[in-house]
């Protein structure tokens, strides 16, 4: 039998769920960068807010106020925020508001 072989069905008991690991997030380095990205998004630019160590329902909450304060839409995907448009300076001074240490990343 092969060592990379896994059981998918069994007579017995049917189709056998596949177990779904939850990916690690790398863990930051207590600062939280924001950067400006347009590569793959036809020129249209977002902020990413990289560096945050929360837990998604925190990170849900926050990315909620931060789209609130900015007025525009985002998104959280893979650990990280996004926010439409460039509102770097916005972003900055509201997670320095909450605590945070923020370094404004790349150009």
């Amino acid at each position: 039998m092969n060592d990379n072989s896994r059981l998918v069905f069994s007579t017995e008991t049917g189709r056998i769920p596949e177990e779904k690991v939850k990916p690690q997030r790398p863990a930051g380095d207590g600062i939280v960068r924001i950067q400006r990205q347009t590569k793959g998004r036809k020129g249209k630019g977002v902020c990413i807010v990289t560096g945050l160590d929360m837990e998604d329902a925190q990170l849900k909450l926050l990315a909620a106020k931060l789209k609130k304060v900015c007025g525009c839409g985002g998104s959280i995907k893979d650990g990280t925020i996004e926010i439409q448009g460039d509102k770097r300076e916005v972003i900055k001074a509201a997670l320095e508001k909450e605590g945070h240490t923020v370094k404004l990343a790349g150009g």
